[in-house]
């Protein structure tokens, strides 16, 4: 019999909760890592060669001994480098003492306690489309129909879609199906290829089964641009009765027809019906994923074009609040005529659609981080759960919310489901990390944000971020080096400040906070006021808190469960303070 724990050093494995404790507290593991771990602990006695390692996590595929490699990888950034010793050509061994360890024969298959992938819930990704036009500027448009594909998906309930930016990541490499699917944790892949040449369409698409490689559903498609919806809703509508007729074994019926036409009908609400109004809605998406200040400048011009050709397209004016509302927040536009904008194109899209769940996110972000009317930023998150219970962006949102409210679990909760439905989200994991921080579960956070970092080395403010779990855990060495790696200046001497403070470093941690007051005022006043905080300079503090708040500053949502303010607390000015940005009790 399998035993209930096994304890090795500070580190516990609960085989039955599929948990590792460190001290006690809960770590961010992910599924295959943990069944890497379980295994060798159960085989610790012996060298698991890499292809019996390999068939006991992922049992039935064919899998690339990279990905053997890269869950070792970050099982030792956990345990330590020596946790797990390497026998070159040959496989690993678990080196640590293990105290409670029982080699069990009669352990069931490590399958058996993986979440279900196929027959419970049916899964697919969406991989961005193949541009075969003669012309690469068309690749916008490729890139779009399957943008577009997977949000109408998501929206259908009883249905997981891997998240835009997980699926994504596969753009433009030879990765295998069942590499996408262990990736991604799905049962299906949708492929396609797109050739575009004036008005003229051609769309192939396969849907493919990841456990048997085998093609489930193929179709190709020879329209004008004028036939777009109509290809896109019948491509949805078969994927959809393909896979519950093989994943679920429900009869490809006339009825079924009819409910996939449905669901379809209802995803694809607020989408327009202008042709030509949706390619410049696509070409728009397409520049903001370039994220540079004149590529937004240019999707925000496409959006407004769009909005001409088809005043009613209830998508395009959301994406125009969004676009706004993140352009005055980089400070890439002015502040209140930005958020004007954003406020105005939102309650445009609300008012075409008013069950549109992306007017709803955009409508809590505003009322979140601009108005501080928390309350009605909770409404509008609650709405849009209720209409897409597990899209990453609403739940990225929702945890934003709740952490920001000081609710730990619920915003922990949120964070990880997004982590889940978007695993190769960088964005998703700093989520989390930052909401196990809050929590005070650094070390927790320590591995969410390590994993933020290995999907985009160079994001801003996560190093940043890091480090500050690392100098909670006393690893003050650790956590100034991670600081020297920050990207963002404003980011890095605000961490270089709170650094040298803790150790005892005034001169170093003077110079970092005259530079970030000097420079970074304007955007970071309100890490300014953490750092006088640090030090038990209260009326500093509040001075740059009433300066963030007179800036609007985006950072002043956290105020409340920021680990550096916690000594103004106990100040009479803290709870005025509070109230004034709606986080009183």
């Amino acid at each position: 019999m399998t035993p209930a724990t096994y304890r090795f050093g500070r580190f516990e494995l609960q085989p039955g909760k599929r948990e590792l404790l460190a001290d006690g507290q809960p770590i961010v593991l992910g599924a295959r890592a943990f069944d890497v771990l379980n295994a060798l602990i159960e085989r610790c006695e012996r060298l698991v060669a890499k292809d019996e390692l390999i068939d006991l996590v992922w049992p039935g595929l064919v899998v690339e001994e990279n990905n053997l490699h890269v869950q070792v990888s970050a099982l030792r950034k956990v345990l330590g480098q020596d946790a797990i010793a390497t026998v070159p050509g040959r496989g690993y061994q678990f080196t640590l003492q293990v105290e409670s360890a029982v080699p069990s024969q009669a352990a069931l298959p490590l399958a058996k306690t993986t979440a279900p992938t196929t027959a419970q819930v049916p899964s697919i990704a969406v991989l961005p489309f193949i541009n075969i036009s003669d012309d690469a500027a068309n690749e916008y448009f490729a890139d779009g129909l399957s943008e577009q594909l997977i949000s109408v998906l998501s929206k259908i309930r009883g249905l997981r879609v891997a998240a835009r930016s997980s699926a994504f990541t596969f753009k433009g490499k030879a990765a295998t199906v069942a590499a996408v699917g262990e990736a991604l944790h799905v049962a299906t892949v949708l492929e396609g290829s797109v050739r575009k040449s004036g008005n003229r369409i051609r769309i192939a698409v396969q849907l493919v089964h990841v456990a048997t490689d085998r093609h489930l559903w193929s179709e190709t498609y020879e329209r004008t641009l004028e036939d777009i919806f109509a290809v896109q809703d019948e491509i949805a509508q078969s994927v959809l009765m393909e896979l519950r007729s093989t994943l679920l074994g429900e009869a490809a019926d006339a009825k079924a027809e009819q409910d996939a036409t449905a669901q379809v009908a209802a995803a694809v609400k607020g989408r327009g019906t202008n042709p030509e109004a949706y390619r410049l809605f696509l070409q728009a998406r397409y520049f903001f994923d370039r994220h540079t200040r004149e590529d937004w400048a240019k999707g925000i011009g496409y959006l407004k074009e769009a909005l001409v050709r088809e005043p009613r397209f209830a998508l395009a004016w959301a994406a125009l609040g969004r676009a706004y509302e993140s352009q005055a927040g980089w400070g890439w536009a002015p502040f209140g005529e930005g958020n004007e904008q954003a406020r105005e194109a939102v309650a445009r899209a609300l008012a075409l659609e008013p069950d549109l769940p992306e007017g709803h996110t955009a409508m809590a972000s505003m009322q979140m981080f601009h108005d501080w009317d928390f309350s009605g930023a909770e409404a509008s998150c609650r709405r849009a759960l209720e209409l897409m219970p597990e899209n990453p962006v609403v739940l990225r949102q929702a945890a934003w919310l709740a952490s920001c409210m000081g609710r730990h679990e619920e915003a922990i909760g949120f964070a990880r489901r997004a982590v889940e439905q978007d695993p190769l989200s960088a964005w998703a994991n700093v989520i989390l990390g930052i909401a196990l921080r809050m929590a005070g579960r650094c070390a927790e956070a320590v591995t969410a944000l390590r994993m933020s970092l290995e999907l985009t080395p160079q994001r801003s403010s996560t190093h940043a971020t890091l480090s500050f779990c690392l100098l909670a855990l006393g690893r003050v060495d650790e956590a100034l080096a991670e600081a020297m790696q920050e990207p963002e200046e404003a980011w890095r001497v605000h961490a270089l400040a709170i650094i040298h403070q803790s150790a005892g470093r005034r001169a170093e941690s003077d110079e970092a906070l005259g530079e970030l007051a000097s420079k970074h005022a304007d955007v970071m006043a309100c890490q300014v006021a953490s750092v006088h905080a640090m030090r038990g300079e209260n009326d500093l503090a509040f001075e740059w808190l009433e300066r963030a708040c007179a800036q609007r500053d985006t950072s002043v949502v956290m105020t409340k469960v920021d680990p550096f303010l916690r000594s103004l607390h106990e100040d009479p000015r803290w709870n005025p303070f509070l109230r004034k940005i709606g986080l009183a009790h």
